[in-house]
Formats: C-alpha cells, sequence, structure tokens
C-alpha cells in the first residue's frame, strides 16, 4: 500500500497532495510502468479519507498520461519516460516576476504622472461596457479599428491638431512599433529612411531591425535640414515638427512647406509625423499638424494615448494617405486589429462624453506647474545651465557648463540614485557639439525634483572643482 504523508494543516487540497506524490513516484522510478495501484475504495480507507478525494488525484494523473485504467482491472501505471515535470525543471529564479525598480529621482523623458490618473472614470465605463448586453464586442471587429473610437480620434484630431482625413483613413494598432511594422507591409522595405538626427531611438531601431536602410539627418534650430534630404537618396523622411525629441524645436511654416515640397517633387516620398505629446505646450496654442498643410497625400500620421492618457493602453493610430490606404484595404486587411475591442470601447466613450478633454486640461496644467517648479530649482546653477525645450512637453534640456567627464557624472549621479540621460545617446551618427541632459519631469513629485536637482548640484560642484583644479 502506498504511504502517503497527508497534511491537513496545509491549504493546498488532499487530493492534490495524492497526486503530487504518486506522480513523483511514477518520475523517479520507484512506480514502475504496468505497477497496479491501490483502487479508489482500497486506498481511500488507508489514508482515511473520502473516496471522492482518490478519484479526484486518479483522474488528474490519468488525464495527465501518468497512469492508464483497464476495464475490471483497475488503475495501473504507463509509460512515461519522456514525460517532463516543467514545475520540477524550471529554476527556482526564473519565478521570480522581474519588476522595474526606479531610482529615487529618475527623470525619465518617458514617464507620465499616475496619480492623477481618472480611475473612477475609467472604472465606470469599463462596467458600463461590459454590463451592456453587446457579444458582439467579444468578437474580432473591423482589422483597422472600431468605427465609433476611430469617428471619435477623427473629430478630436481635426479639432485639437487641424487633421483632415476621414474615419476609414485611420488604422488603430497597440502603440508604435505595430503600426510601422503595418507600414513595412504596405511599403515594402526597400524604401530609404531618413530620419531627425537626433532622434527617437526605439523608432530608430524598430525600422532598422524591419530591414529598412536608415540614415541620420542633420538638424538645425529649424528642425530636419532639407538641403540635406535633397543630397540623400532618401524617400521617407521620419520627423517630430510639433515638437521634436529629443531637442525641442519647433519647425517654423517655411520648413514644413520646403518639406511638403520634398516629398511632392517624386511619387514614391512620404512623410512619417511623429505627433508624440503634442498636446502639451505652455505657452501659445498647440502647433497645428503637418498632416493638415499637405495637399497632396505625402504626410502619414501616427499618434498614441501613452502620453496624454497611459502608456499601458497601448492605442496608437495611423492616418494614411488614400493611396496607402488602397494598398492597406488590398493588401494587409486581414491582420486582426491588435488593440482590444473593450479597450476600444471604454476610450471610445472616454473621449466621446468630454472625460478626455477634461482630463488633458488637468494634466496641462499638472505638467506645466512641474515644468515651471523644474525651472525654479535649476536656477541653483545660475550661468552654468543652460535651459532649452522648456516651452512644451514632458521634458527639458540641459547643458551642464565645463563638465570634467560627462561619462563618469552621469554614472555617479545613478549611483546616488538619480537617473539623467545624455543626449548624445539619441544620435544615429556623429555627436553633439556641446552634450546637453534630457530631463524628464511628469513622473516625479516636487519633492522629488528639488531633491534631485541638488543632488546633481552637489556632483556638479564636485566635479567643476575636480577640473579647475
Amino acid at each position: 500500500m502506498l504511504t502517503i504523508g497527508i497534511d491537513t494543516k496545509k491549504k493546498e487540497p488532499i487530493y492534490e497532495q495524492i497526486y503530487k506524490y504518486i506522480r513523483k513516484e511514477i518520475k523517479k522510478g520507484a512506480l514502475t510502468c504496468g505497477t497496479k495501484l491501490p483502487s479508489s475504495r482500497k486506498l481511500a480507507e488507508h489514508l482515511d479519507v473520502s473516496r471522492n478525494t482518490i478519484d479526484l488525484a486518479y483522474s488528474q494523473l490519468l488525464s495527465e498520461g501518468y497512469i492508464e485504467s483497464k476495464p475490471k482491472r483497475g488503475y495501473f501505471v504507463a509509460e512515461v519516460d519522456e514525460i517532463l515535470d516543467f514545475a520540477d525543471e524550471i529554476p527556482e529564479e526564473d519565478d521570480v516576476i522581474e519588476k522595474k525598480e526606479l531610482l529615487p529621482y529618475e527623470f525619465a523623458p518617458s514617464g507620465v504622472d499616475m496619480a492623477h490618473f481618472p480611475y473612477n472614470t475609467w472604472r465606470r465605463l469599463m462596467r458600463e461596457v461590459l454590463m451592456g448586453d453587446n457579444s458582439e464586442i467579444f468578437q474580432t471587429g473591423n482589422s483597422s479599428g472600431d468605427y465609433e473610437l476611430r469617428d471619435a480620434i477623427r473629430i478630436y484630431l481635426h479639432q485639437s491638431r487641424g487633421v483632415i482625413c476621414r474615419s476609414s483613413q485611420i488604422i488603430l494598432g497597440s502603440g508604435m512599433e505595430y503600426l510601422i511594422l503595418l507600414l513595412a507591409q504596405i511599403l515594402g522595405t526597400d524604401y530609404v529612411v531618413g530620419m531627425e538626427n537626433p532622434t527617437y531611438m526605439q523608432a530608430y531601431r524598430v525600422f532598422s531591425q524591419l530591414g529598412f536602410d536608415v540614415h541620420g539627418i542633420s538638424m538645425d534650430e529649424m528642425g530636419m535640414k532639407v538641403d540635406d534630404l535633397l543630397k540623400s537618396n532618401v524617400q521617407i523622411a521620419y520627423v517630430t515638427p510639433s515638437h521634436q525629441y529629443p531637442t525641442g524645436t519647433v519647425m517654423p511654416i517655411s520648413r514644413r512647406n520646403a518639406l511638403l515640397k520634398w516629398a511632392s517633387e517624386k511619387e514614391n516620398r512620404f512623410i512619417i509625423e511623429d505627433d508624440y505629446d503634442s498636446e502639451f505646450r505652455y505657452h501659445g496654442k498647440p502647433i497645428p499638424a503637418l498632416q493638415g498643410n499637405d495637399k497632396n497625400g505625402k504626410v502619414i500620421y501616427m499618434g498614441t494615448f501613452s502620453k496624454a492618457i497611459a502608456p499601458a493602453i497601448r492605442v496608437g493610430y495611423m492616418v494614411l494617405p488614400k493611396e496607402l490606404l488602397a494598398i492597406y484595404q488590398e493588401k494587409i486587411s486581414f491582420y486582426s486589429c491588435t488593440v482590444s475591442r473593450i479597450d476600444q470601447a471604454i476610450l471610445s466613450e472616454f473621449i466621446r462624453g468630454g472625460h478626455f478633454e477634461r482630463h488633458l486640461n488637468r494634466m496641462r496644467a499638472l505638467y506645466k506647474g512641474k515644468n515651471q517648479y523644474l525651472m525654479q530649482q535649476l536656477k541653483l546653477f545660475g550661468d552654468d545651465a543652460v535651459i532649452s525645450g522648456a516651452s512644451a512637453g514632458l521634458h527639458v534640456l540641459v547643458e551642464f557648463k565645463d563638465l570634467a567627464d560627462h561619462e563618469l557624472f552621469e554614472k555617479t549621479l545613478y549611483e546616488k540614485g538619480v537617473k539623467i540621460q545624455r543626449i548624445s545617446s539619441y544620435y544615429i551618427t556623429g555627436k553633439p557639439e556641446k552634450e546637453c541632459y534630457i530631463l524628464g519631469f511628469a513622473r516625479l513629485k516636487e519633492s522629488q525634483i528639488k531633491q534631485g536637482i541638488l543632488i546633481i548640484k552637489d556632483i556638479y560642484d564636485k566635479f567643476r572643482i575636480r577640473k579647475e583644479e
């Protein structure tokens, strides 16, 4: 008879303890193939448990193939030489869930303030969406995304950004990476892509991984240099004209017109306009989108709700010119939309109900306050810090003058719990004339901003003294 130690104090059910014991004995060879197991009645009597408990254990062993049942004869150990027990094979350290720990003073340009997210409103809209008798929402849906959300986005983009399009031109996807993947399917990867230098490196990595030939195009105070575009064999220009990432440059109308003229001169030229954080401008009105001035169907407009709402929402959108929309519909409209229809329905109601506009107004005021507080704290440096890009967005650029060793400066700050990023890490080729640091402020509280700047000032003073000595 099997000697099974049962611990009634464990939270683990008794049938599972029995099942695991027998499975282990079979795996280590103590119970060999063909061995007859006790009947469920006899084993239940021996262990002083209910027969139903034994039946549950045997049933699990049967379903996993460890034992087999022979009519009128009972249960026998099956041949299980090749069966792997994944629970036993996985190393202990792999069971630990990886969690990215933020530094106490991480001036990350990608962060957003989630403390002021309208959780109650979002939960209410979620309940309303799920409580409705709408079984259709659990079906696959339109490959471009649900019409209701695309139409809500169309209205929002036209009113706030001056984008001119039909709802049918809007394609939804779970983030910028997926939308670029769709573009690669539409255009093919034979195109040469020109990106601002410095640029958004995640987009650069995606284009490169997909097989595009990517060139860095230099910039001046007006944005991407069109003269350099003309000298190159670039066919697609990737730009962030309303708030260049990461420099914060705003492309004026003259440079925008020159860029549109460049695109219109040849049939296979296009512009990708990444409008990643245009909602947050603290002086004057938001800069209209480049797409609104496109008369020749050359601008592919991209945006996301990651900055405006939350990164985890993972809802991005792309406005295709009619020529490319026809190719999409012909060749890849069989792709399923990667955004949950439940999330689409919630977001649609969030926009249509005016909640998105109110949330943006609150966050714009909040980020403006943090922006001004950061500027105030940076006054500690006096003329030793040159600040730019502070009129919009969720980060600023700071040049700390006369640093002895930028790499060691950044490393020392990291050891003190402060993370800032050098702009040189955003260059495809070459280096900046002057090294600057990107300081994001959205995620930080004012107390963290203050303490972080104090630490930066302390380390900076030590590095300056070291150089001057």
